[in-house]
């Protein structure tokens, strides 16, 4: 949902509460910085009135001293409040980072489905990189500015009026220009972020793609493909050069004429003795100092957008609802026995398209259940439905008599243990792969996991052992060795309810032998349910459910289903001619 400017701004301050303290001496340090800079040039013209009517060396050198003392207390103030607003700037960034990091685990998986991940990347890097310049610089650096000019314009006409107005007679030149600068520049920077954007989710993309690139020997066009979306950033990123390139040396000109303008009104005053030297030489510091804020409000005023329009998108991500809600009041489930009923269950991913038609079944605690079919007939979906990963549209799922949707979603993914076909592994290494950082598995829980599904064997073998490095995905592993290390995760993790997806698809004969003897001693005493293509790895199932485009077609044990000589048998007989 888009949402304006003003309300962008609103939220991204709201961030700025716990940090109060650090603000206001930020602000501090700002006007102190500004008093230092408006009093200097004053005390280098008084000096310069000193020399030329009394040449008095005394009073000079007072002037001299002040001017260190202030030149070293602005210095200071401003190396303070630098570090002051980067501290500042830095604990902000922290936080949404958290905020995006914690709220991006909250998201259904739907969102997943839909949200190329290089998109997500960039909104919790490039995009607050981008605010951290409105909390670190921008926001005090605007008050500094605007101090800075009221407080010349206000110095300049009190020593002389008639200077004052010349010096102010470009200033809506420059007000135009400005104006003109940041239309053209949030425009372009706006595009520019959507290409970041793009460019990411390209490159993450290929990189995850990168063996299958090179697999079909793609690497040519997919370089081109980079090239041209690498080119249309660099263009997009050249106008934002130009307009900027093109719009500081226009202040800069304007800056010199009016300096111009002030030397020669002022020269005549100087002849005619309306003014001073030394007030001459303080305005002449004073119009070369005026123009510099402004350059830098407007400059200011386009990272101001790009912030917001960061913030933006920051916010949108943040906005995002969770399509699995919270119960208010979830109910518990002391003891899960495991019992599953699937109750007259509708289901579809994009709410148009049916994935499951009225499926109802039961699930007794300790069966184990298998689910075959070809592909696309709702085997993998419900499964996810089971750890309510995502919700049904009609009809209702049971564990132990309690409708899913009524369970805390943690409480039903601790008893609900599923192993993937697609094992991913966690940068690290083998132990830590196999706790995922729950301290509450002990070192001895993890090696007798691992000794129970048969993997502790490969992992003694390695250099480290359990300690050994992972790579990322777990590259350096085979087939057969990830999904040993998956599943002695989920047997580290003791769940109630065992979930196998294609557990044994990629594997090996001699591995799927391991696998088999360790599933046999996994399944006891747990409800399983299984999903498998080869049909040979079942047959033993206290139940087998056939689906065919998304409904229950047959139930029964092996034998049951080859005597009806209906679906089950056919994908039977289909099988057993290719081997």
């Amino acid at each position: 949902m888009k949402q304006n400017k003003k309300g962008v701004l609103l939220r991204l301050l709201a961030y700025l509460k716990p940090h109060m303290g650090l603000l206001t001496l930020a602000l501090l340090l700002v006007l102190v910085t500004t008093a230092s800079n408006l009093l200097r040039p004053i005390l280098v013209g008084n000096a310069v009135d000193t020399i030329t009517a009394s040449g008095a060396f005394s009073q000079v050198l007072r002037c001299f001293v002040l001017y260190i003392g202030l030149l070293l207390c602005g210095t200071v103030c401003n190396a303070v409040q630098m570090l002051v607003l980067q501290k500042l700037g830095q604990n902000i960034i922290f936080k949404i980072r958290q905020d995006l990091f914690a709220h991006i685990h909250s998201l259904s998986l739907r969102f997943f489905d839909i949200t190329p991940v290089g998109r997500i990347v960039t909104r919790v890097t490039n995009d607050t990189d981008t605010i951290n310049e409105l909390f670190s610089s921008i926001l005090v650096n605007m008050v500094k500015n605007v101090v800075m000019l009221l407080g010349l314009a206000g110095v300049m006409l009190y020593m002389n009026w008639a200077l004052a107005l010349l010096c102010f007679v470009l200033v809506p030149l420059v007000v135009y220009l400005t104006r003109q600068f940041t239309r053209f520049y949030r425009t372009t920077h706006r595009i520019t972020r959507t290409k970041v954007s793009a460019l990411n989710t390209y490159l993450s993309e290929n990189l995850s793609a990168m063996k299958l690139i090179q697999l079909f020997h793609r690497e040519k066009e997919k370089r081109h493909e980079f090239q041209q979306r690498s080119r249309d950033l660099f263009e997009s990123n050249f106008r934002e050069i130009v307009i900027y390139g093109t719009f500081q040396p226009l202040i800069y000109f304007i800056s010199i004429v009016s300096l111009a303008l002030v030397l020669a009104l002022g020269g005549y005053f100087v002849m005619g003795n309306v003014i001073s030297i030394g007030t001459l030489y303080i305005f002449s510091s004073y119009v070369r100092s005026f123009y510099e804020p402004i350059q830098t409000l407007s400059e200011q005023f386009g990272t101001l957008q790009a912030a917001l329009a960061a913030g933006e998108k920051i916010f949108s991500l943040l906005d995002e609802e969770p399509l699995i809600r919270q119960p208010e009041n979830p109910k518990a489930l002391p003891e899960v026995k495991g019992r599953i009923v699937f109750d007259h269950v509708w289901f579809s991913y994009d709410n148009e398209e049916w994935v499951l038609r009225d499926v109802s079944f039961t699930i007794e605690p300790g069966q184990t259940v298998a689910f075959v079919g070809a592909t696309g007939a709702g085997k993998s979906s419900i499964l996810n439905l089971i750890g309510r990963y995502y919700d049904i549209q009609k009809g209702s799922i049971t564990i132990d008599g309690v409708d899913i949707r009524e369970l805390d979603t943690d409480s039903i993914r601790k008893a609900v243990g599923q192993v993937q076909q697609d094992v991913f592994l966690f940068t690290g290494d083998i132990r830590g792969n196999i706790r995922l950082k729950n301290e509450d598995i002990s070192d001895e829980a993890v090696e007798e996991a691992a000794r129970f599904v048969n993997a502790d064997g490969f992992i003694r073998n390695l250099e480290h052992g359990y300690e050994e490095a992972v790579t990322e995905r777990g590259s350096t592993l085979s087939a057969g060795q990830r999904q040993l290390l998956s599943f002695a995760r989920t047997l580290a993790f003791d769940p109630a309810i065992l979930v196998m997806d294609e557990a044994t698809a990629n594997i090996d004969t001699e591995t799927e032998k391991l696998i088999q003897d360790a599933m046999t001693r996994l399944m006891a005493g747990r409800t399983t349910i299984v999903v498998a293509h080869r049909l040979s790895t079942i047959q033993h199932a206290d139940k087998i459910m056939v689906m065919h485009k998304g409904k229950l077609r047959e139930q029964g044990t092996h034998q049951e289903l080859l005597s009806q000589n209906g679906i089950y048998k056919k994908l039977y007989d289909l099988q057993l001619r290719e081997q």
